[in-house]
């Protein structure tokens, strides 16, 4: 690597760039790389971005060393300071998670986040991948170019070898950091960069580039099932991103198996293993038609109603809750995210509670009830499913009760108790959600099959 003029090539599209920079031997060659081609280019916009994740003691002093380079080459350098929580898959996870998530906020629009993972880095990420036992998907490693939500991520370095970046910075009189973990074998891929890859390298000299065409073979192959699958997976998922269990119960389990993973992809979660979407089929989408199963994975959990399968974020349980609203001039906060009620005139329509019925609000109740509009009494777990809520938004809608009378239920249903007699004795609460996603529709009910908003 001796020009700049491969950067060149796969930048000619575009003029907004943001680099994570380390502050190591690749986002510094990088680095000077780009600020040559916007030599070049005057009209390139190049920043760059360093994410402080105060993980060594070093830290600080790595940020100044950052400040130096990006003043000394006039690029415009952000700092961000992100907090990495090591219990989520380990420190290695987090830390990547806790960098594309600043990543994520920091980009402009138009902007491409460049990355400076090179030949080498790919192999490790490769044999990671077998120790997991991943699939193509996995085995794909890192592609040169992606999206990271709504912008292009590239990596231009991913086909040049550490040893021709340490050539060019020494040819360049570059500095840099190393960072002292990058000694500790402990971490798995330093563990391969140490004591594996330089063994397998030493015995067979292109090794890393025959990795690196495995992966592209393995990406290929990803990038065809995706174009073969796409139409069956459209015809499977409705607008809220729920997936249909009866068209699949005929199908061949590996292409089940595809169609699940690239419903997973497509809600951003992370790629289970193969026992995880074996139990995902048995356990949630074939189980007991009056069953309500769930699986966690990861931060989300799976569950399944009326024969759909559900892609959720795991939800605190409300049961044991239960707000007083005693000035109601002032809106009624409610717990995890679930927004407010307040009085309006777009609410529902109730009586206004009597001088000796103070206004609660819970999330449970037990018993039957009468609800305006339907005749008999019905036990409160049966109108939830007559309504068509699903039971997770069972114990997430707030139960409006005057002293420990059952009033309504927000946004599904009015009881007998809770009817106006008169306008004059009618007031209007309204509830305010803050998560429109999955949210009960005006219409009579959304694509998740959600009662009327009343």
């Amino acid at each position: 690597m001796s020009s700049i003029a491969p950067l060149q090539a796969q930048l000619a599209s575009e003029h907004r760039v943001l680099l994570a920079y380390s502050g190591g031997l690749d986002s510094s060659v990088l680095l000077h790389q780009l600020v040559l081609l916007r030599s070049q280019r005057p009209g390139l916009q190049l920043r760059a971005v360093h994410i402080h994740h105060g993980l060594s003691p070093l830290a600080d002093s790595w940020v100044a060393h950052c400040r130096q380079q990006c003043v000394q080459w006039q690029v415009p350098l952000e700092v961000v300071c992100v907090d990495v929580d090591a219990r989520q898959g380990g420190i290695e996870a987090a830390a990547r998670t806790a960098r594309y998530h600043a990543f994520s906020e920091l980009l402009l629009e138009d902007e491409t986040l460049l990355t400076a993972q090179h030949l080498d880095d790919q192999s490790e990420t490769l044999l990671l991948a077998l120790k997991r036992g991943s699939g193509p998907a996995g085995l794909a490693a890192m592609p040169q170019q992606h999206w990271l939500g709504a912008h292009r991520h590239l990596r231009p370095l991913l086909e040049q070898s550490r040893q021709q970046l340490e050539a060019w910075a020494h040819q360049h009189h570059l500095t840099w950091i190393e960072d002292d973990s990058n000694s500790d074998a402990r971490y798995d891929r330093n563990f391969l960069r140490l004591d594996v890859l330089p063994v397998l390298n030493a015995r067979w000299p292109n090794f890393s580039r025959a990795v690196a065409r495995s992966a592209a073979l393995c990406g290929e192959q990803e990038q065809l099932l995706d174009e073969l699958l796409s139409e069956s997976l459209a015809l499977l998922v409705d607008a809220c991103g729920t997936l249909a269990i009866a068209p699949m119960l005929e199908m061949s389990d590996a292409r089940r198996y595809a169609l699940l993973r690239r419903w997973i992809a497509g809600q951003k979660g992370s790629m289970p293993s193969r026992d995880a979407l074996r139990r995902l089929w048995q356990e949630v989408a074939c189980s007991r038609e009056d069953a309500e199963p769930r699986l966690r994975l990861g931060h989300y959990e799976v569950r399944r109603f009326r024969d759909r399968l559900y892609w959720l974020p795991l939800m605190q349980s409300l049961a044991g809750y239960q707000l007083e609203w005693t000035d109601t001039a002032q809106p009624l906060m409610l717990p995890d995210g679930l927004g407010l009620l307040r009085l309006n005139n777009r609410g529902v329509a109730l009586r206004r509670p009597g001088p000796e019925e103070p206004l609660i609000v819970r999330f449970q109740a037990q018993g039957s009830f009468y609800i305006v509009g339907r005749a008999g009494r019905r036990p409160l777990k049966k109108l939830w499913q007559e309504l068509a809520i699903p039971p997770w938004q069972r114990e997430r809608t707030p139960l409006i009760f005057y002293g420990d009378r059952l009033i309504a239920a927000a946004g599904v249903f009015v009881t007998r108790d809770g009817a106006p007699d008169s306008p004059e004795t009618t007031w209007n609460i309204d509830w305010c959600r803050e998560n429109n996603k999955m949210e009960i529709g005006d219409e009579g009910q959304t694509d998740s099959g959600a009662a009327a908003k009343l």
